[in-house]
């Protein structure tokens, strides 16, 4: 996939901040995702500071795994909430730009729209990718909701937190997160890729945990 950055990854939080508020006017809230046959889920899992950005391409409606990919680097960004982006995307556009499947739609493990700025990591990766996508988080970053009713699609007793992250409307969103569920509380392109991106973070600390053994054994 090809990716355009708007921006340097080598910034400080304050500046972190000002590309934030640029990357708002880019974002476009409105659109129908039509044909939709690959669908992509993504998500980062760090050991110490190495990023392991993992993506998962799956065909749609079956959900049957086409193409995963896995980028591993050192990130130098520090954990701040609100600006989780700059610590995570420059890892996961990596992880794009391998893909040989360029997917129709695009699920990130994190907010989109729903951030204090209307800027989270599903608009950077939407925007940057030019590509429909989506934030499913299950946690809530800033605001209040109340808890839904009891029924599937709008009930859970730890509920997933959907909103859009560019070129596509919030309707559908919904629409499509609830066709790419399996019967787990995420669906299955996020859930896949926290799959492998917890394999591959298993891995990274067993390698650690290696080196340590040759350093003291």
């Amino acid at each position: 996939m090809q990716v355009h950055h708007f921006h340097s990854w080598d910034v400080t939080p304050k500046e972190a901040i000002q590309i934030q508020q640029q990357l708002r006017t880019k974002v476009i809230l409105r659109g129908k995702v039509g044909t939709h046959n690959l669908i992509a889920g993504a998500d980062v899992a760090f050991v110490e500071d190495t990023a392991h950005a993992c993506v998962v391409v799956l065909s749609f409606p079956k959900l049957e795994i086409v193409e995963t990919v896995v980028h591993k680097e050192k990130v130098t960004f520090p954990y701040i909430p609100g600006l989780l982006s700059f610590r995570e995307t420059p890892a996961l556009a990596q992880a794009f730009g391998k893909l040989q499947y360029e997917p129709d739609l695009i699920f990130i493990d994190g907010q989109g729209l729903a951030h204090p700025r209307a800027a989270g990591i599903a608009c950077h990766i939407g925007v940057i990718l030019d590509r429909p996508t989506i934030g499913c988080a299950k946690s809530l970053l800033f605001g209040t909701y109340n808890d839904p009713k009891q029924a599937r699609g709008s009930a859970s007793n730890q509920p997933v937190f959907v909103s859009i992250g560019h070129k596509i409307d919030l309707a559908q969103a919904i629409e499509l997160t609830l066709a790419c569920g399996k019967g787990y509380r995420v669906p299955e392109p996020t859930r896949q890729a926290d799959l492998v991106a917890e394999r591959a973070k298993s891995q990274g600390e067993q390698g650690k945990q290696g080196v340590q053994g040759n350093l003291f054994g």
